[in-house]
């Protein structure tokens, strides 16, 4: 399976690129200087000059993008050039998603990022990175997003177990919604693999 990550040398990104390689697969990373791509196979892009004949050959594209600050507004744009450029073509897009928007409630009228408690310095993030969520469902490409828990801890350790859940946040037994990094790209690299979510959001806990 060819498997090509932008941002790869990213937190997340570079994790997924790990995993993945470790799994067999074969990676490509496309990133923005070639000192930075942490593997071998690497393509040179800014994600807006990706075109159809850059991609046309992977099986699986894993968008890693993180945009902070006033950047954040670039979730949406970016996307939708994605959505473009794999139109027609039966590539899958894997999307690094955010837990703000994971609803919160069964009847799914309020997100994460809606409550009291959610800080309001990531707010602007998760508002745009839900409308990126939104222009997927609303495309024909064959997309799946993966949202992580509500405290996704880059230090914590990779245990390589999970949860797998859906549109709505969850909690462990004791009431916490937690996941790292490193156990988020192995669910990552499992649903590349067994491709069960097709056109779906889910999420990933442990």
């Amino acid at each position: 399976m060819k498997v090509a990550v932008i941002g790869a040398n990213g937190k997340q990104g570079s994790m997924i690129v790990e995993e993945a390689f470790k799994r067999g697969l074969d990676v490509t990373s496309i990133v923005r200087d070639e000192k930075k791509s942490p593997t071998e196979k690497f393509l040179v892009r800014d994600v807006y000059n990706l075109t159809h004949d850059d991609i046309k050959d992977f099986d699986v594209l894993v968008d890693a993008l993180g945009f902070f600050g006033d950047s954040v507004k670039e979730f949406v744009p970016s996307t939708q050039h994605l959505i473009d450029v794999l139109e027609e073509t039966d590539i899958r897009l894997m999307v690094v998603g955010g837990a703000g928007s994971l609803y919160v409630n069964k009847e799914h009228t309020q997100r994460r990022f809606e409550q009291a408690d959610f800080p309001d310095f990531v707010k602007p993030l998760s508002l745009e990175m839900g409308k990126a969520l939104d222009l997927l469902r609303q495309s024909d490409i064959n997309w799946t997003y993966l949202s992580p828990a509500d405290d996704f801890d880059f230090d914590a350790e990779k245990t390589g177990e999970y949860v797998l859940a859906g549109e709505e946040m969850t909690f462990d037994k004791d009431g916490i919604s937690k996941i790292s990094y490193a156990d988020y790209a192995v669910a990552m690299v499992d649903e590349i693999i067994a491709a069960k979510h097709k056109k779906e959001r889910i999420s990933v806990r442990w």
